[in-house]
């Protein structure tokens, strides 16, 4: 892996960075948690140094290749701002004629935001020919999106067949930290894994089951875990096509933790009766929330008794 001090004078380079802006908005597309727009700083500030002319790219959501308007990124545009103290630039798409003009336009030590990656189907299925679109943007690529760099994604993956390629400072230090955690962890070890899909996480999963002490399985992908055991999840989101897989995991290692209380209601807006139940007790019509406070309990006991955490 090359590391972005390996690139070399960057001064009047275009660069693309692929950012992992996506981010916790409300109903209104007021930003609850810019966690991930404070970690990308480093990097940008490095090339902002180096005077390159940055161009910022990211996905926000699920829009499945559509234009939402919700998922638009100048929410994003607007708290960059803030934080570097300059004007970002943006665009209105991610690729084609206005965004060639506008890259075309930057000076050194200028910043232009990329529309949200994920408005174009291509993205997803790692299309190569929007990914020689992205490339056309700019001589150097960045990756520093460390969260979404499992996917085998156009602005991931494709890529980098087509731009010389480094990582950035964020994914730099991800990768460092978790090759200690690999050769010489602190113990005793918890790795923590959410979210809503557990195909994305199950080699994740198999090689921490050698490693850790203690896994701690939470999110909607838990639920998928809870019905490969035979558990009933109701309506919740689960994944079918996994099952088989799963059950070839050691789901009864006492090192795994999954949730044996849950939050659940008939729908997810809080509208309907929320309760809490053990896990089994799902109804048909019911879907789980969250996890329940004798599962936050456990986890808490377990994260407290632990040197390091994931």
């Amino acid at each position: 892996m090359r590391i972005l001090s390996e690139a070399g004078n960057l001064s009047g380079k275009k660069v693309l960075v692929r950012n992992d802006f996506n981010i916790t908005i409300d109903k209104d597309g007021k930003i609850l948690d810019d966690f991930r727009i404070r970690a990308s700083l480093p990097t940008i500030k490095y090339l902002l140094e180096q005077n390159a002319k940055i161009i910022l790219s990211s996905h926000f959501a699920r829009p499945e290749g559509k234009i939402i308007e919700l998922m638009r990124l100048q929410s994003v545009q607007k708290r960059l701002s803030e934080y570097l103290g300059l004007p970002i630039k943006k665009a209105d798409d991610c690729v084609g004629a206005e965004v060639e003009n506008l890259v075309n336009q930057l000076n050194s030590g200028e910043i232009l935001l990329l529309e949200n990656l994920r408005f174009h189907p291509e993205e997803e299925a790692n299309d190569d020919e929007f990914a020689k679109k992205l490339a056309a943007l700019a001589e150097i690529y960045v990756n520093d999106a460390f969260g979404a760099s499992h996917r085998a994604h156009a602005s991931i993956v494709g890529i980098t067949k087509y731009l010389p390629s480094y990582a950035g400072l964020l994914l730099q230090k991800e990768i460092e930290v978790l090759s200690k955690v690999l050769l010489n962890p602190e113990r005793p070890l918890t790795v923590v894994i959410g979210g809503a899909k557990i195909s994305t996480k199950m080699k994740l999963i198999e090689e921490y089951l050698k490693r850790a002490d203690h896994i701690i399985l939470g999110g909607a992908l838990a639920n998928t875990v809870l019905h490969a055991q035979g558990i009933a999840v109701g309506k919740s989101l689960i994944e079918e096509e996994v099952i088989p897989e799963l059950k070839k995991l050691q789901l009864t290692d006492t090192k795994l933790h999954i949730p044996v209380d849950v939050v659940m209601s008939q729908d997810k807006t809080g509208q309907a009766e929320i309760k809490i139940n053990p896990v089994g007790r799902t109804g048909e019509g019911e879907l789980i929330l969250d996890i329940g406070p004798e599962t936050e309990k456990i986890f808490n006991s377990v994260v407290k008794a632990s040197k390091m955490v994931i």
